[in-house]
């Protein structure tokens, strides 16, 4: 988190600052104003630079010397104290002060005498800007300047400019400007002046109703709720087996164990002799013997035997990935060890895991489940027998939770570790440490690429061998092969994907952004520049001209495959695509098609790793004669399945992969060019039976730019997931043992994961787990969705909960149709009513699936509501899974009662905020639009699929979101509105502000203005919400009828709250040891709305000391009038009105009410007034610094 963070949340405190001197330096601030000298005679300036700082040196010692005799007196430095290590990039600051108004608009500058004189002043200013910069890198404690003046804005490009050449880093933040020594963001909410500050109101009387069932509940607590123990949060959950024997114990152990095991084995060889001499098991192994990895088998098996870790690389098709694990299991059965072997191999997948396993075990001559067996997340297949397991890395990596030795593991393999997926990297790390603790455990990493030195020489120099691959020869046609050979015309038309472009069409004008490349198209663009296509056809280049990298090709695609179908040889076709969505969308389109639609002649099947594992076993049994096999299908069948038929391959050359930019703190999920190395294994899935064709949708000199090799996971998402996990294996510092990866992630990535589990509740401010933390490194979903889990349980609201985080765990059951896009809106907003929630509009669709089930009419009421039947039978596996899983992490206690307060969408809604915190943005209504700004991005967007996308207004200030993906802008994809009771008790810390009645989380960043006695409330509520949920999380047995009271007093307040209150911006809370509160004497303020708002205003200002208000009105298009008082340094903004005398009374009348904290409804006090205007105790010269407040 970056500096303006460490100011929200109070760890950097700027003081007040002595004198008025035109320039002055201080420790991590320098601040110069303008001054004839200064502007215009550089001598001058460095000697008064000089000068100054030296006696702002003296002036420091003085003060440092003041300070050591008396604690009282006030430290005149900036004070950084104890900045987690996040917020340690701490920007200093050098701040120019102009005393033209910033609010003033820029004038446009005319005339030949006017253009000399502006040029001449920037070429003044660029010199005074070369200074300040170079003062800024001599400097080491400054780490910006921050300038507000409008002539830098106006020579921003020149001073950017020259920021670049000198190495800095610059941006523009509205009407400032930063120049930095560090990467600066797109967002700076320290310098946003419009960043949410809520006035929170509720109706009258809820408050008092709240107060009393909240005082009744603390007059019972002490009596009936028993004081519960501290948690210890020392942070490890995994165990050591097998550390603490004697060597004489270690070996009574092992002849016992000898004794009992041995008869096994010997059944084992047995039964592997038989199946090899059978008349099937021959045929089988002279299969096996075909395949290249046979004729390294003994090899392999020395090598392996030799050494603990073996690096292996293979080619496609060569059978490293069936062959090695087996090769190791008939061995260790053949030497009469087969009992006591133990062998997990780990795919990156769950359909490779399956299928793999599934082959293995017919291989043997076996059913699943026997000697061979597999285990994913869902589902497994295992006996007492089973000595080759088959899992995906994530089950291994929750072995590790509860047995960090992998007690009785004999080999690891661990395959396909050229993807570089992020617990694959994870787990070498571990295993790396493990290695000299278990001397006698073998491990085994494989790769289909040829880039096995960066893995040998991690695991120190481990042997490297290579299995040569068997794969028929496969010819390349790049696009403008195709181009040429078909004359198929590309045109700008023809290449607008129905589901991709159009949908970007729609942000973009959203947006309202001009046209710009896309990361796509500028990481080909020199390539495209550079290319000769000479060798080709006029109408072939004609054609390329009009080629975009941007979409998909859907109609190309269409093209390739009638080619195929209509004059190819037989074979199975394997197109490459993106991700589900588009998958989806092109067989949407090919089903209509005449000849691909029909089922005589193609069989369509699609392929991805969310669907049901019985759906993706169809892609591997052949067609009917006669019948053409396609399979659309993501990266996932690169290499972690392979499809025997498959002659022809479509290759659209990109793939759907996850981005970070911790920088932003911003995920994004976008297409991009995969790597060389894909390119040419999806090139290599046609060979495998015979010759084969690949058709790439990119032109060859594309291929030329793409990368060697993919950039690994863990550098290019969010590291949440992984931190949690390190911490629950108990492997010390996060960011130590991230710094033993492979290729370690960047600093602020791993600081970015650790603030945010802190900022959940999941690690102390030790980075130690705490009773949270220990319960969600137990369930395998991101640490939100796992919290939400957590909390549906203890508030008994639970079957909802689970139907919201298995949505959110695979993808969008709602469909949308090209065709019928309105009709798809149409039901959809039918679930959502006017709930404003994508989360409660899935709930409600899947509970309307369960009923149709029981009926048997599921699959008509997906049809009619545009629902994926597919989808929905995914989450509800999935929801008796997590399910399980929160029994077993004895969360669960009382079955019946956990799902008893599910009908309380308001409790649903308040349990969905605190899962999905601190995601969480402003809803500002407009008149004709809607604003949304988050923390890190500023002003935001929503997609269009969401319920929250096409309403007009939305009646609540907050929106609480999954996931947000940045495309032009920042989109946030599913949202939740919350009112602010809601965020209050259910989101972040609640800190005091510098008042009573003034409330903050985030740092500072939210910022909430009520009544004193309203804040105590949310306080005392607060603190007792998070006591409970502390209680149930260290004894799960803790009744919470117990908490009868707490509980009415919370459900009460989140669902009669109103949302009353408004966004107010520009008041800032003034501390009151630098300022005295205004005393206001007068009568209370009758019922407004009559002629006397504005005098009545004034008249309490000037009984105050303060000056008169000032009132700024504009003409709104619709011809009315909407008038803004300023005083104090505060802003009040009335509503529209018919004049413009009417516009000035209504701001008024908002200042009135503010003044007095009270709603429309209730204007009969005054206390609160006096606290909320402030006034200096001096009066300030006009030329005086601004100070930080």
């Amino acid at each position: 988190m970056p500096y303006y963070s460490a100011i929200f949340r109070g760890h950097i405190k700027p003081n007040a600052v002595v004198g008025a001197a035109s320039m002055f330096i201080k420790h991590n601030t320098i601040q110069l104003f303008r001054s004839p000298n200064l502007l215009f005679t550089p001598s001058s300036l460095v000697r008064s630079l000089h000068s100054q700082r030296l006696r702002v040196l003296s002036a420091k010692a003085a003060r440092r010397n003041a300070s050591s005799s008396s604690s009282s007196s006030a430290s005149l430095e900036w004070r950084v104290s104890n900045l987690p290590y996040f917020q340690k990039q701490g920007y200093g600051r050098i701040a120019y002060n102009d005393y033209e108004s910033s609010d003033e608009p820029d004038r446009d500058i005319g005339g030949s005498s006017q253009s000399q004189q502006m040029a001449g002043s920037t070429l003044d200013n660029v010199d005074q800007w070369r200074f300040k910069l170079t003062m800024l890198l001599r400097n080491r404690e400054d780490q910006e300047v921050v300038s507000r003046e409008r002539k830098d804005r106006r020579d921003f490009d020149h001073i950017s400019a020259m920021a670049t050449r000198m190495g800095l880093y610059s941006r523009q933040y509205s009407k400032i400007i930063v120049i930095s020594k560090s990467p600066l963001p797109n967002y700076r909410p320290d310098l946003d002046d419009r960043r949410p500050q809520r006035e929170v109101v509720l109706p009258f009387g809820l408050q008092s109703e709240v107060d009393a069932h909240l005082h009744t509940f603390l007059d019972q607590k002490k009596m009936l709720i028993p004081e519960m123990p501290r948690p210890n949060s020392s942070g490890s959950l995994a165990t050591e087996h097998g550390n603490y024997e004697t060597p004489e114990t270690v070996m009574q152990n092992s002849l016992a164990r000898e004794r009992i095991l041995r008869p096994r084995s010997l059944q084992l060889r047995s039964k592997q002799q038989q199946w090899m001499d059978s008349p099937e098991g021959q045929k089988m192994v002279e299969f096996r013997k075909t395949l290249p990895a046979y004729k390294e088998k003994e090899a392999l098996l020395r090598a392996i035997s030799a050494n603990q870790v073996i690096v292996v690389s293979g080619e496609t098709g060569c059978g490293k990935t069936t062959q090695l694990p087996q090769y190791i299991l008939e061995s260790e059965i053949e030497a009469t060890r087969g009992a006591a072997c133990s062998i997990i191999c780990t795919q990156p997948r769950r359909i490779s895991a399956i299928s793999v396993s599934e082959r293995v075990a017919a291989e043997r001559g076996e059913q699943i489940g026997e000697s061979v067996g597999y285990k994913v997340r869902l589902e497994g297949m295992r006996g007492r027998d089973t000595r080759l397991l088959f899992c995906t890395t994530g089950v291994l990596l929750r072995r590790l939770l509860i047995d960090r030795s992998l007690k009785g593991v004999t080999h690891v393999v661990v395959d396909e570790i050229h993807e570089r997926g992020m617990n694959e990297d994870f787990l070498l790390i571990v295993l790396k440490d493990l290695l000299p603790r278990r001397p006698d455990l073998k491990l085994i990493l494989m790769s289909a690429t040829l880039n096995a030195e960066l893995f040998s020489s991690y695991f120190g120099g481990a042997p490297a061998m290579h299995i040569p691959g068997f794969t028929y020869p496969v010819r390349a046609h790049f696009l403008e092969d195709f181009l040429e050979t078909t004359g198929y015309k590309l045109t700008p038309y023809n290449q607008i994907d129905d589901y991709g472009e159009e949908k970007t069409w729609k942000m973009q004008k959203q947006a309202q952004f001009k046209k710009r490349k896309s990361q796509i198209s500028s990481a080909v663009e020199d390539a495209l520049e550079a290319a000769d296509f000479k060798g080709y056809q006029f109408r072939t280049r004609d054609s390329l001209s009009c080629w975009s990298p941007d979409s998909m090709g859907f109609n190309l695609i269409e093209n390739v495959l009638c080619h195929i179908v209509k004059g190819e040889r037989p074979g199975a076709v394997l197109v490459f695509m993106t991700g589900w969505e588009d998958i989806h969308s092109l067989k949407n389109q090919l089903q209509a098609h005449t000849l691909l639609g029909d089922p005589n002649k193609v069989l369509l099947l699609a392929c991805h790793g969310s669907m049901a594992s019985s759906e993706q076993r169809l892609i591997f049994d052949r067609p009917p004669e006669g019948v053409r096999k396609i399979v659309l299908a993501t990266n996932m069948a690169e290499t972690s399945i392979t499809i025997n038929d498959v002659v022809f391959v479509v290759d659209c050359g990109k793939a759907k992969e996850t981005s970070y930019d911790a920088l932003n703190n911003t995920p994004c999920l976008l297409p991009s060019w995969i790597s060389k190395a894909a390119a040419r294994q999806r090139r290599g899935r046609a060979g495998r039976v015979m010759p084969g064709e690949c058709y790439h949708l990119y032109p060859r000199c594309v291929y030329d730019a793409f990368a060697d090799y993919q950039l690994p996971e863990l550098l290019r998402t969010p590291l949440q997931s992984l931190c949690l996990q390190i911490k629950s294996l108990g492997l010390g510092s996060i960011s130590e043992f991230l710094s033993r990866a492979l290729q370690p992630p960047e600093a602020l990535s791993v600081q970015n994961a650790v603030e945010y589990l802190k900022l959940i509740g999941a690690l102390d401010d030790n980075e130690n787990l705490t009773a949270l933390g220990k319960k969600l490194s137990m369930l395998p979903v991101e640490p939100k969705l796992g919290k939400m889990l957590i909390l549906g349980a203890i508030f008994n609201c639970l079957d909802p909960i689970l139907t919201v985080v298995a949505g959110l765990s695979v993808r969008d059951p709602f469909l949308m149709p090209s065709d019928k896009k309105d009709l798809a809106e149409s039901a959809r907003s039918k679930f959502s009513g006017r709930d404003c929630s994508d989360h409660l509009t899935l709930i409600r669709a899947y509970s309307g699936w369960k009923d149709a089930e029981r009926t048997r009419s599921g699959n008509e009421y997906c049809w009619q509501n545009f629902l994926s039947a597919q989808t929905l039978k995914a989450m509800d596996s999935m929801r008796k899974q997590f399910f399980f899983l929160l029994k077993e992490a004895s969360l669960i206690d009382n079955v019946e009662g956990c799902s008893k307060l599910s009908y309380d969408d308001h409790l649903v809604r308040a349990i969905i905020c605190a899962g999905l915190f601190p995601g969480v943005c402003s809803v500002v209504n407009k008149e004709k639009s809607i604003t949304f700004k988050t923390m890190e991005d500023g002003q935001v967007l929503l997609y269009q699929s969401s319920v929250n996308g096409n309403v007009q207004r939305i009646p609540f200030p907050w929106l609480v979101f999954n996931e947000k993906i940045k495309v032009n802008s920042v989109f946030l994809k599913d949202s939740t509105a919350v009112s602010d009771s809601v965020l209050l008790l259910f989101g972040d810390r609640v800190s005091s502000g510098g008042f009573d009645g003034h409330l903050k989380m985030l740092g500072g960043y939210l910022e909430f203005f009520m009544k004193p006695s309203l804040a105590y409330t949310y306080i005392s509520l607060k603190r007792e919400l998070d006591e409970l949920i502390q209680n149930k999380l260290v004894n799960p047995k803790l009744d919470i009828q117990l908490y009868d009271k707490l509980m009415t007093a919370i459900r009460l307040l989140v669902s009669e709250d109103q949302c009353e209150g408004k966004f107010v911006f520009g008041r800032k809370a003034l501390s009151p040891t630098t300022t005295k509160m205004l005393k206001v004497v007068g009568t209370p303020v009758p019922n407004s709305g009559g002629e006397n708002d504005k005098n009545m205003l004034q008249t309490f200002l000037a009984r105050g000391g303060h000056g008169t208000p000032v009132y700024k009105t504009r003409q709104l298009k619709n011809n009315q009038f909407r008038a803004m008082v300023t005083f104090n340094g505060l802003d009040f903004m009335g509503q529209p009105c018919g004049t413009k005398k009417s516009a000035e009374k209504d701001a008024a009348r908002e200042a009135l009410l503010w003044l007095q904290g009270e709603s429309k409804s209730s204007l009969n006090d005054l206390n609160h007034m006096s606290t909320l205007l402030k006034k200096d105790k001096s009066k300030k010269s006009a030329r005086a610094p601004a100070r930080w407040n």
